[in-house]
């Protein structure tokens, strides 16, 4: 069952695939963000169960993804674009509460939503791919919106046993209405999220 409370509008395909070198240089981004936090979680959490093996492989997979997306971008003569701010990104993490557990588990749950959203769209790229004529790209996306999926579940996995299930049952719907608040406020554009 998927965490989401919202669904990505149908329009969002078309505004997100306006400009392909915006879109995958943002995608390229969004990949070396998300290795960036597994380490960072290793970095300050390597104590935590086996954590650090599972995000260790987490972050290999994801920094892969930066690898074919960036081989997509040379292979269109295209090259990456610089990064810019997250906002989807930036208002998750602002919900983040201070002292342990609660900060560990609600950067569990910011990562798990993150996976969670781009499982959901990475989705829609490779259906929309798919009748636009574009194997290549239907193809890959396909291929990493389950990687996605599987990411988000890995975060929820490590975010259960560290609060009781009615405190993370509690944070998860926390989490749930504002994300859908926040998706809901930010406009369509050549980006992942």
């Amino acid at each position: 069952m998927s965490i989401l409370r919202s669904s990505t509008h149908p329009r969002w395909f078309g505004a997100a695939t306006a400009n392909l070198q915006a879109l995958l240089s943002d995608h390229l981004h969004c990949e070396r963000k998300a290795a960036e936090n597994a380490l960072h979680l290793v970095r300050r959490y390597p104590h935590r169960g086996n954590t650090a093996e599972l995000l260790g492989r987490l972050a290999h997979e994801e920094t892969s993804h930066v690898v074919q997306v960036a081989l997509l971008l040379e292979e269109r003569g295209l090259h990456p674009l610089p990064d810019t701010p997250n906002l989807y990104a930036r208002g998750l993490f602002s919900q983040v509460r201070t002292g342990e557990p609660a900060r560990l588990s609600d950067l569990l749950l910011v990562a798990a939503f993150v996976e969670a959203r781009s499982h959901e769209r990475l989705c829609r790229l490779a259906d929309g791919f798919a009748r636009t004529g574009e194997a290549v790209l239907a193809e890959l996306y396909g291929t990493l919106a389950r990687a996605e999926e599987r990411h988000a579940e890995i975060f929820l996995e490590l975010a259960e046993p560290l609060v009781p299930p009615s405190e993370l049952q509690a944070r998860l719907e926390t989490f749930s209405l504002f994300e859908a608040q926040l998706l809901d406020g930010l406009p369509h554009a050549c980006r992942v999220h």
